[in-house]
This record gives C-alpha cells, structure tokens and sequence, in this order.
C-alpha cells in the first residue's frame, strides 16, 4: 500500500512538472553537448528507457496523416544532399517529415559525415502513407524515421543510434541490426518555432471594457475570463509565463461565424465542443485539434457567453508571443475563450499545478495593496497606463503612449500605442520545473 502511495505521489509529481512547461520550450531539447566519448548503443536498447510514446520520450500518437488531411501541411520535405534517401515508393514519401524530425535529421547528417568521412546518412523510411506499420505508428504522422549508413556497414550502427540520441532524437532504438528507429516529439509539444501563446496584437478586455493589445499586458491588470460558476469576471494578471516580442513563429488563426478571429500557437489549450452545448460540457484541447464545424465560446455584446462555430482554420506567421497568467486560468482573447496553459493537454491539471504560484502571488498582492493609490476621483479609478485629467493630456510610461479625454467624468480613449519594454524569455518558475521534469522523465540526461 505504501509503495503504491509512493507511485502515485511519483506519477502526480512528474504531471505537475511538466504542466509548468507553460508556452516556452524550456531547457532540454536539441542538441546535447558533445565533449565525451560516445558508447555505442547495444542491439534492442532504447534512450530513453521508456516506451516511445511516453511523454518522456516522443509522446503519443496524434492521429495519421494522409495527403488530403488538413495536417498534411504540417510536413515539409528535407533535400538535403548529404542524405539518402531510399524512395523506393518513388513518391517522396521518405523526403517528408515534421520539421522538428527534420531539423534532428540534418543534425545528424552532419555527424555522421564528420564520424566517417566518405559516408553518408541513408534513410529507408520516414512518413508511411501505404500503411505499412503498425496502428499507431508515429511514421504516419512524418514524426520518425529508419536509418542507416550509405554503406550499410551493420557495425556502424550502434555508434549510429548514439549520434541519433545527441542530433536531438526524442526516442532512439537500436531497433534491428539492419537499421535504427528514431523519432520526434510533435512540433507543438515543445514549440519548436519558439513556443508562445497569444501573438502580441491580440486583444483583451480590461477593466472597465477597453481592448489592450497584450503586448502591452502588465502583471496587475484585470482581464475579461470566466469562472467556473459560469460567470463572465475579471481576472488579475499574475505573470506572464514566457513572452518574447521580437520572435516569429507560426500561429493557428481560427476564425468563427461570427466573425472573431483568435490567433494562438499549436501546442495552446482552447475550450472546444463538437456540439452546440452548454459551457460545461467544453474541454480544453490542443489549437491544432481544433477541426472546422466545433464550436468555441465568445464573448457577446451583450455581455454574456454563447457558442460560436468554427469556420476556417490557417496558419500564419507572426511576430511577438505572450502567455499571461491569470488568476482564473483563463481569459478572453480576441473575444475567445482560451486558458493560459500549454503543452500537456489537461487544463484542470496544469491550473492545479501553478497553484502555489497563484498562492504566492495572492500573498504578495496583499502586501502591495498597502501601499497603492487612487487618483482623480472625477474619472474614477484607472490603470496605470491611463492618468486621467480634465482635456486632453498625453501620459507616457512603461505601458504606452495614450492620448485621452476626461468629459463629464467618463474616459475616451482615442490613440494607444504600446511601449513594450518586458522582459523577453520563460517565467523562471515554469523553467525551473520544466527541467527538473526533464531529469525525472528522462535521468539520462544527466550523463549528457
């Protein structure tokens, strides 16, 4: 009984962990170091010593991908010369991949010519559209590989599968003495392009119902959410868990029927139903599980909440991301429900999981509404951005620029435009778990 205890409490631990991942990639993917004798792999072994789709290693399946699937454009092709690649379809099936798969491969490419020079990487398999693997094979999804040496020198090939484990191969098996198998964690689950949430022209709902760009988001502003009673709220600003306003990545643009358009990287939880229902029978799924024909939650005019259908899905780059977390875990972007978590797929647990920042953030709050101030008790109180004053006045600070009116005790906001000089990289508190989940999922890498 107690060693089941102890697995449980293990199990939770390491969900925990990795739910701090947040947006941001963290520490632990890519190349690892080089500056140590490689030991080649033993036949049969895999590293890590986990089942491929463990989260430790390359994650489960996410479903096949054919060439009319709308994921077929998550795959890219790689023609890079220093690698072989078998085509025996003559389809170029073997040429295609996900671009974290491609990436781990090019890397390796390079290795291999500099172990043995004259030879180069052979690929035999990569993305499978005959179904000749089995049901849940990440080849369907262009995730993972078979490989060689141009030579085919079957002596090779432990030392093969140990530069696959340093080129960044999230799960590498010495699979057959004929080839070794490796294969990528999806590109969203380690937001390879950067990471990020929400790109930096996405617009919130702050107090009072004037629109922010959340590039100019601060911890301490009150954000449009919604409660778990159902309730439409305002939500403090804690942190923002990873922001970075000069990056590019790509963005999922959903557009609704109703004309909202919210942009948000892959790997970020948005609240979906399959079926026009209630908000209670909504789960937060990945953006890029988001299919034409569900249904999100937006936020009316009237001031409440209704179902809205999803009617074009596209990929765009953009410039900037922004991951703010809020008290409620969640928030109203671009008039969408989203939460504030990314990465793993269950919103109740990464809320849980941040639950002694909220705590802390709480505490600290208490001590700092000691000493605020409210001023102009004509136009009531405003934000920190905003001084407001009788005409017109501009007022330059850390948030922005703002060019505004105060008439008979109302607020006209008539130009904003944001100052942003934040601090760019991952909340160290996300970083900090992300790794120590890296180290208990995966203990190898402390001997990297």
């Amino acid at each position: 009984m107690r060693a089941t205890r102890l697995g449980v409490l293990a199990a939770c631990a390491c969900t925990w962990l990795l739910a701090a991942q947040g947006c941001g990639p963290g520490p632990g993917h890519g190349a690892r170091t080089r500056g140590r004798k490689l030991a080649p792999l033993a036949l049969r072994q895999h590293v890590p010593g986990v089942s491929e789709t463990n989260l430790g290693a390359s994650g489960r399946a996410e479903g096949k991908i054919t060439r009319h699937s709308e994921r077929f454009s998550e795959l890219v092709c790689n023609y890079n010369p220093d690698i072989h690649f078998k085509d025996e379809e003559r389809t170029k099936a073997d040429r295609l991949m996900t671009k974290r798969c491609k990436d781990c491969l090019n890397k390796l490419a390079i290795a291999v010519m500099n172990q043995w020079p004259g030879v180069r990487l052979r690929v035999t398999e990569a993305w499978d559209e005959d179904d000749n693997h089995p049901s849940g094979s990440l080849h369907y999804e262009g995730r993972a590989v078979d490989i060689t040496t141009s030579d085919r020198d079957i002596k090779k090939y432990g030392l093969l599968a140990q530069l696959a484990v340093e080129a960044g191969f999230d799960w590498v098996h010495y699979e057959s003495k004929y080839h070794v198998h490796c294969s990528v964690k999806a590109d969203h689950s380690v937001a390879v392009e950067k990471g990020g949430c929400f790109s930096a022209s996405s617009l919130v709902t702050v107090t009072g119902g004037l629109q922010k760009h959340m590039s100019c988001l601060q911890p301490g502003d009150s954000v449009l959410a919604f409660s778990e009673s159902g309730e439409v709220v305002y939500s403090r600003v804690l942190l923002f868990l990873h922001q970075d306003r000069n990056s590019r990545s790509t963005f999922l643009t959903l557009s609704t029927e109703d004309g909202q358009e919210l942009a948000l990287t892959p790997n970020h939880l948005i609240f979906v139903a399959q079926n026009h229902k209630l908000h209670r029978e909504y789960q937060a799924i990945f953006a890029n599980r988001v299919r034409r024909g569900d249904y999100v939650l937006v936020y009316g005019q009237d001031g409440g909440v209704r179902s809205s259908k999803v009617v074009s899905i596209l990929p765009e780059e953009r410039t900037g991301f922004y991951a703010p977390l809020t008290e409620h875990g969640n928030l109203f972007v671009d008039g969408v429900l989203a939460s504030s978590y990314a990465s793993i797929e269950d919103h109740r647990l990464a809320h849980w999981a941040f639950g002694p920042l909220r705590f802390w953030s709480g505490l600290t709050r208490l001590f700092s509404e000691q000493n605020s101030q409210t001023v102009n008790k004509q136009c009531g109180t405003l934000w920190d951005y905003l001084i407001p004053s009788k005409g017109h006045m501009n007022e330059h600070n850390s948030s922005g620029l703002v060019t505004s009116s105060c008439l008979n005790g109302h607020i006209f906001l008539e130009h904003f435009e944001c100052v942003d000089d934040t601090e760019v990289g991952v909340y160290w508190y996300a970083r900090l778990l992300h790794t120590v989940a890296q180290v208990i999922l995966n203990p190898q890498i402390l001997y990297k």
